[in-house]
């Protein structure tokens, strides 16, 4: 049988060194002023489709991306910025999809959140309600048959995805497979619009995994220094051969479920709560506290990050959409199997 771990807090993993919080905090950072500039974008009209940002839930996010290998497996959904570009996806992937350009990795073919390079074990978005969790354990099987080995693989989802059929099936192979799985759920409070109650009965979801029979957690998803604990023992619990491992992340989505939703149902004494604190605005006061920063720093830091997103954005602006009756629009992973007439 597997061995169930009781929800850990913040006294139950090793501190975080400074190198390692600082190094998610930048992506934090990077995340939250890239996202501000494409709902900006977005609301001025040079974005099309939607727009999902993920304030307030960066720490989380982050704290995946730095946890991982390389050699990792990484499903990100509509609230991972922070933890793609921790992973390795390049600002100039992320905002060349959100701006359509022909030369980005799904060539200006495919929505904006529905981005990623498979071959380099960054999985494109299916869905967001639990549809990932499958695709990654798929790719773990796959692996261990070709021999494979110290391979971990992750993947995100919001409370509501758990109430998903895809969601108990993928777990319950994950689990019967005994796969190195960590799956990261983000209780941000509301399934769009539906609150918590409307949505389980359980006291605190991270109390499924035993059902499961995996190891479960929970833990603060505005303090990046338990998130980075909790994340990194759980990926290094599966690394080890333990199974999959469900964590539970308590927040609060700073925002509308997308740009086009102002979030007006939000209870205002959630906001005012503990859940409701800004985990970029938190770790910046962990890094004054702990004298790994001062404010000079802080500002260097997001005037890199801002630079950064402007420069970037500009450049992409300058770049190509793809040309309807140009373009080929053949699946780019299966263009080697298509038939043609050949040439007169």
């Amino acid at each position: 049988m597997h061995q169930h771990v009781q929800p850990l807090n913040s006294a139950s993993h090793s501190p975080v060194s400074q190198d390692a919080y600082i190094k998610a905090f930048r992506w934090m950072l990077l995340a939250r002023i890239a996202e501000e500039k494409f709902a900006t974008l977005y609301r001025g009209g040079k974005i099309f489709g939607g727009v999902f940002v993920s304030r307030g839930q960066e720490a989380v996010s982050a704290s995946i991306g730095v946890s991982l290998r390389s050699t990792d497996l990484f499903a990100p959904l509509i609230r991972d910025q922070a933890g793609r570009l921790a992973f390795g996806e390049s600002l100039l992937d992320a905002t060349r999809t959100y701006l359509g350009s022909r030369l980005g990795p799904m060539r200006g073919r495919e929505g904006n959140v529905h981005r990623g390079r498979p071959r380099e074990g960054c999985f494109s978005m299916i869905s967001h309600l639990g549809a990932m969790i499958s695709v990654v354990t798929g790719a773990l099987m796959a692996r261990k048959m070709k021999g494979i080995t110290d391979c971990v693989g992750a993947t995100c989802l919001g409370e509501g995805g758990t109430s998903t059929g895809a969601f108990h099936e993928a777990m319950n192979l994950a689990a019967v497979q005994k796969s190195p799985l960590v799956m990261v759920v983000a209780n941000n409070q509301y399934a769009y619009s539906t609150p918590n109650e409307y949505q389980f009965a359980c006291r605190d979801l991270a109390d499924r995994a035993v059902g499961y029979g995996i190891e479960g957690y929970s833990m603060d998803g505005t303090d990046l220094s338990e998130c980075l604990g909790v994340v990194g023992n759980a990926v290094q619990r599966a690394r080890e051969g333990h199974g999959p491992q469900l964590i539970v992340a308590s927040l609060l989505r700073l925002s509308g479920h997308g740009e086009h939703d102002d979030a007006s149902y939000i209870d205002p004494d959630l906001k005012a709560s503990h859940v409701g604190r800004d985990c970029l605005k938190v770790a910046e006061d962990h890094l004054l506290a702990n004298n790994w920063a001062d404010e000079t720093l802080l500002l260097e830091w997001r005037r890199e990050a801002v630079q950064k997103v402007e420069e970037t954005v500009a450049m992409v602006q300058r770049e190509p959409a793809p040309n309807p009756d140009e373009e080929d629009w053949t699946a780019l992973a299966t263009r080697h199997l298509v038939e043609g007439y050949a040439e007169e």
